[in-house]
């Protein structure tokens, strides 16, 4: 099966049915799945001037993510892995897939549809378009929505 699995999780609630799908693979004490989370910069941040300081992550949003990953990590029966990486979600999923040469990435989808997509752009999609190996995007079924 896959030997190196990236999952990139989110802060939502459909990060547990990612990590639900992921346990449904064939995973042996061999297999390395390296669990990431990518705090996305906001667009005021990116159009900064260079000479002003940046508007880094609190290091308690930091403790509270690897919180959330490290209870994820004690659910997978194999070698894991946490990345907590701050950029542009997208760019920093196909660089960590590349950096530790997967098989295989796993994600959700935000299921934005209409102008919201075309604003907020599509993680998932440039994932898939521009990903170094094979993708699984998990989508909610009606049945399944979260409240977020």
């Amino acid at each position: 099966m896959f030997k190196q699995v990236l999952v990139a999780l989110d802060s939502s609630k459909q990060s547990d049915l990612v990590v639900q799908w992921v346990l449904q693979f064939k995973l042996t004490p061999e297999t390395k799945v390296v669990l990431c989370h990518v705090i996305a910069l906001s667009e005021s941040n990116l159009e900064r001037p260079a000479d002003l300081p940046s508007i880094e992550p609190e290091l308690g949003q930091f403790q509270q993510i690897e919180k959330v990953l490290q209870a994820h990590q004690g659910l997978l029966p194999c070698q894991t892995a946490l990345e907590i990486v701050v950029g542009d979600p997208a760019e920093e999923i196909i660089r960590l897939a590349s950096i530790h040469a997967v098989d295989l990435i796993v994600l959700g989808s935000r299921g934005l549809t209409g102008v919201n997509r075309i604003l907020k752009g599509s993680v998932s999609s440039q994932v898939v378009s521009d990903a170094p190996c094979t993708v699984m995007v998990v989508k909610l079924r009606e049945t399944e929505h979260i409240s977020k």
